[in-house]
């Protein structure tokens, strides 16, 4: 019950929130309703930080206690990583081309490295079908999830470290947090997209854990099915009325 709750929740938030940055916030003096993506780009750009850096977390997790807890944890943060990842390229293209006049450039820091983290999350998830062993499965993605970490501040700092297309963080700073150089109505539209997208973050990555314990739990029932049972060694009655004439009295 508290799932379904929850799980609608997630869909009149998100629809709240979209129709809030159609309807209500007014269009940008200068790149006019093309800006009106940039919610969707924004927030789920965050929220693909957030889970593939809750499935690094979880990969560390499993590689020290082994619990398929983690190993679930880190499965679920990776495949809505990969979609919200998805979704925030798809809205950046869609900015893109009316501001930029192109819908791609390789040679912007931001898009490579961001499209270089999808591949990265999308190798995690091949990787966890070269095995039906769950442990060995778990260790090698382990071990994935962790490296590919690490292009998460690549992606987040390019802008700052190399020149291309995108502009500077617009919240950068503790000083940018509470005075926002954008327009309010913005700012809050941008809020209100997070927002709702973080309940259906939540949805999913709860969803997608149980799913995968179920898994878990039936490919571990299913192995211990298929281990032979192992039976008593025969034994040689033939040597047992030898033993015991041996033990019969002289006459």
């Amino acid at each position: 019950m508290a799932m379904r709750v929850l799980g609608v929740s997630a869909v009149v938030a998100v629809i709240g929130a979209v129709a809030f940055a159609l309807f209500v916030v007014p269009a940008d003096l200068n790149q006019g309703d093309a800006q009106r993506t940039m919610y969707i780009h924004v927030a789920s750009a965050w929220l693909a930080y957030l889970s593939f850096g809750i499935t690094a977390l979880a990969s560390i997790w499993w590689l020290v206690r082994r619990d398929p807890r983690a190993d679930a944890v880190a499965l679920a943060g990776a495949e809505v990583g990969v979609l919200f990842t998805a979704a925030a390229i798809w809205a950046g293209m869609m900015w893109g081309k009316p501001v930029w006049g192109t819908f791609w450039q390789w040679e912007d820091p931001r898009l490579s490295t961001t499209a270089l983290l999808l591949a990265l999350y999308v190798g995690y998830l091949l990787i966890r079908r070269l095995t039906d062993e769950p442990a060995r499965r778990a260790t090698r993605a382990a071990v994935v999830g962790i490296i590919a970490a690490i292009d998460i501040p690549v992606v987040h700092f390019s802008v700052i470290w190399w020149r291309g297309l995108h502009q500077p963080p617009t919240f950068g700073s503790p000083d940018t947090l509470l005075n926002p150089p954008a327009p309010g109505q913005f700012v809050a539209a941008l809020l209100l997209m997070l927002g709702a997208f973080m309940v259906a973050w939540l949805w999913m990555m709860i969803t997608r854990y149980r799913l995968a314990r179920l898994e878990w739990d039936a490919e571990e029932a299913a192995r211990r099915r298929a281990l032979p049972v192992l039976a008593p060694p025969p034994v040689d009655t033939r040597a047992e009325p030898r033993a015991e004439r041996m033990h019969e009295p002289m006459p």
